[in-house]
């Protein structure tokens, strides 16, 4: 045993461990904790004490037992701390409160179109604000606020390092924290998304995540984190260049993926995803067309960083909840055929996240420094 190791160490460990156990398994018994972690029952029973006065464990009902006592089974309290995650886009803001599981318990949209204003910062500021108001908790069970923005940030999230879409540049998060009596950080979307994927597969291991939505973001996981880069930059995939005399992308340089592979590029003028996969589904041959052509874009585009990064590929972002698997064997057949390599083995999947990918995300690192905390 290590000498520099205390007994308060100890006590700290048990503490977290127990909790921990808990946690990964929903609902345990006293005998079955001190089973799993070889531990003295008292011990359990003193540092299972210490967890329900601090609100974070209860008891939640018995288990059968046919024969003597039935054992008193122990949870933990998903909502002792929240985390609050806000996605804001051009013309909307999304703001949702996830509990310590990561499960969205709450959630609004509302109408505010984005001006890089003081204004502005304010009204976002008290929606959030007005927003925690309503879930009756108290101040101390906020753990942070988590501001999702089509942007790179810095890499500790106080301010926005390149912000061509939302023209907000140099950005700094106090233009919200000021009205915000909380901890509060800057994210990029599609690092969000990615982070909830990595929150919802615990096996994702490395991938490269696309996120398709209105425009395209990228993330690059390895060994189920997200690399950030030297200057936050790694994964940025959406401003690969495609075709040098392609179409203007909103960084300034032409034919960018962005430009290719996003929603944007895939519909027309007013018109929803919903409806352009209506009319797709029901075999409207302008709308198998584009599609095609849309497809075949992304198995380019997939190709190509596949050769220089050999990985799993996620497609997540708003497209990911219409996409089937008939649509992933096009893309896989499409990049076969391109490839010097081909392997008929599938490397490309559809996010398993939930809808509010992005917002989530936004609000999992508050919950994730408090867990590697207890």
């Amino acid at each position: 045993m290590d000498n520099n190791i205390t007994f308060k160490d100890i006590k700290k460990s048990n503490y977290s461990s127990i909790y921990h156990l808990i946690y990964q398994n929903e609902r345990l018994s006293k005998q079955e904790i001190a089973n799993e972690l070889h531990l003295s029952l008292p011990t359990v029973t003193q540092n299972l004490v210490r967890l329900e006065e601090k609100k974070l464990v209860e008891k939640s009902g018995q288990f059968e037992s046919s024969v003597g006592r039935r054992a008193v089974a122990y949870a933990i309290c998903p909502q002792a701390r929240i985390s609050i995650g806000v996605e804001i886009l051009k013309k909307t803001v999304s703001i949702l409160a996830i509990d310590l599981l990561g499960i969205a318990f709450e959630k609004t949209k509302l109408t505010i179109e984005y001006s890089n204003v003081d204004s502005y910062f304010k009204e976002v500021s008290h929606a959030v604000d007005a927003f925690i108001s309503s879930l009756n908790v108290e101040k101390e069970q906020v753990l942070g606020i988590g501001f999702a923005v089509q942007a790179l940030t810095s890499t500790d999230g106080q301010s926005i390092t390149y912000g061509k879409i939302l023209n907000c540049t140099g950005l700094d998060i106090q233009a919200f924290s000021q009205h915000l009596d909380y901890p509060c950080m800057f994210f990029h979307d599609a690092k969000c998304a990615a982070t909830t994927e990595l929150w919802i597969s615990n096996d994702t291991g490395d991938a490269v995540y696309l996120s398709i939505g209105t425009h395209l973001g990228g993330a690059l996981i390895i060994n189920d984190q997200i690399y950030m880069g030297k200057e936050g930059q790694s994964g940025t995939v959406e401003h690969m260049t495609i075709d040098p005399h392609g179409s203007p992308c909103y960084c300034g340089k032409k034919g960018c993926m962005e430009t290719f592979c996003s929603i944007s590029a895939l519909l027309e003028e007013g018109e929803s995803l919903e409806f352009f996969f209506q009319e797709l589904r029901s075999g409207i041959p302008s709308y198998v067309e584009r599609w095609n052509y849309f497809l075949d874009n992304l198995a380019f585009s997939i190709n190509n960083i596949n050769l220089v990064i050999n990985r799993e590929f996620i497609l997540g972002g708003h497209i990911s909840s219409y996409l089937k698997e008939e649509d992933i064997e096009i893309v896989h057949k499409k990049v076969y055929e391109k490839t010097a390599f081909p392997n008929n083995e599938p490397f490309i999947h559809i996010s398993r996240s939930p809808k509010n990918g992005v917002p989530i995300g936004a609000a999992i690192p508050s919950i994730q420094s408090f867990l590697n905390a207890i």
